[in-house]
């Protein structure tokens, strides 16, 4: 079996696999879950720690099969999740899962291997090949070093995943030959992919002239990136309806004085990344002392509850529905349960668009900035194409409607346009 035109979108949140043939039709891989098939590979992670023989083994499953067995196990070991956002880290090279240090890159590896060897069962190719996405700007990154720094250690998981080459391609310019291919005539179009950690944008020239000729450098007009998006969003959800319920904003008696709980740890509760990495003996701890000196220890209880019992896919998954809600009705219930925490709150879209105002405020200074960068005026542009879970958002929609108008905007296959298009990539080149 030869190895096809393969595109891989490894996202933040989800990823995806796309096959290219020759005729230039594209298959996505589907994959099992429960109630049906999904082409959305969730980016977790989950490790669990059995006896075998005798002796302690750590074993892994990912993706939809990652979530089922976190959810059936009766004693919960670790899920990890948006791992793509450590990659820019230079401090975090991994975490101790059951006693041992595992790297980023191998904890990485382990879901783009079954993501691999999936998909190869189902496309009957052995991949050992792929164009692969990359974000303008990684999560992180303030300078082009620490772009390719994370960019060499997603190479490096490949590797060990089991892919012998990788080629990188900017994710906004894979969903630029995505939207290409539905083209009968030539554009000038501004990609802007919204994902779990990144949000970027591209101005690039398209259509069938353009293929026929072949694509130069002068097609590419500009990108331009931030790496916030959709986590950036829930973290302002639990900022909000989360945190102050598990004790942000309390106080603990300490040596007769009146202090604040420590904010450090509902930072990282806010970030999906870091929320399963608290799971340590020292948060642990630290909380344990925290509990004894509270003024609302209840509070801090839940807190410890939701951390030692790793609840953070219930959390996501409440926070998700909630953000969905409010793309489309004016106000949601944000509903979160597991019998030990109960919250139960009313949030209105006003509220929420005033929460990640800053957020808006970025990623609209980064599209006109990118304008301006590239020398091109708004009524130059023929289309905009809108991708990724966030490009749902009402207030993000605006930021382009305003400047661009309604008609002008398109969408489409929001969550595979970017692997689609990379496999198009792999497929024809250039």
């Amino acid at each position: 079996m030869a190895t096809g035109a393969i595109g891989i979108d490894f996202g933040t949140t989800n990823s995806s696999i796309a096959h290219a043939f020759s005729s230039g039709d594209v298959e996505l891989a589907h994959f099992p879950q429960t109630g049906g098939l999904t082409d959305a590979y969730r980016s977790l992670l989950y490790l669990e720690q059995e006896r075998e023989k005798g002796i302690k083994v750590t074993k892994s499953w990912t993706g939809p099969e990652g979530i089922e067995r976190y959810l059936a196990a009766e004693t919960r070991g670790r899920l990890i999740q948006s791992l793509k956002s450590f990659l820019s880290s230079r401090t975090l090279h991994g975490t101790e899962v059951f006693g041992r240090r595992v790297t980023l890159e191998d904890l990485i590896a382990r879901i783009l291997r079954d993501l691999r060897e999936k998909a190869e069962l189902q496309f009957g190719t052995t991949i050992r090949s792929a164009v692969v996405g990359r974000p303008v700007h990684f999560v992180g990154a303030e300078k082009e070093a620490d772009d390719s720094y994370a960019e060499a250690r997603l190479r490096s998981a490949f590797q060990l995943a089991g892919y012998e080459s990788v080629e990188f391609e900017l994710e906004p310019v894979a969903a630029a030959h995505f939207y290409e291919s539905t083209l009968d005539h030539d554009e000038l179009i501004l990609i802007g992919d919204f994902g779990g950690g990144t949000s970027d944008f591209s101005l690039v020239r398209v259509g069938p002239s353009i293929r026929k000729r072949g694509r130069s450098a002068a097609d590419l007009l500009g990108n331009a990136g931030l790496g916030l998006a959709g986590d950036a969003f829930d973290a302002k959800i639990i900022k909000h309806l989360v945190s102050p319920a598990l004790g942000a904003g309390s106080s603990i008696r300490s040596m007769h004085k009146i202090l604040p709980v420590p904010g450090w740890v509902y930072a990282k509760l806010e970030r999906w990344h870091h929320l399963s990495l608290l799971r340590t003996k020292d948060v642990m701890d630290m909380l344990k002392s925290t509990h004894a000196q509270a003024l609302e220890p209840e509070k801090i209880a839940a807190l410890m509850h939701l951390i030692k019992e790793d609840l953070g896919y219930q959390l996501h998954r409440s926070v998700q529905k909630t953000k969905s809600d409010l793309s489309a009705n004016d106000v949601s219930t944000f509903r979160f349960s597991d019998g030990f925490i109960d919250l139960d709150a009313t949030v209105t879209r006003a509220s929420f668009e005033k929460w990640i105002s800053e957020e808006l405020e970025l990623i609209a200074g980064c599209v006109d900035s990118l304008l301006d960068s590239s020398a091109v005026k708004p009524k130059d542009i023929d289309m905009v194409f809108l991708t990724g879970g966030s490009s749902f958002v009402p207030a993000v929609r605006r930021i382009f409607e305003t400047r661009f108008g309604a008609e002008r905007i398109r969408a489409g296959n929001e969550f595979t346009s970017v692997a689609r298009g990379l496999a198009l990539k792999a497929l024809h080149g250039g």
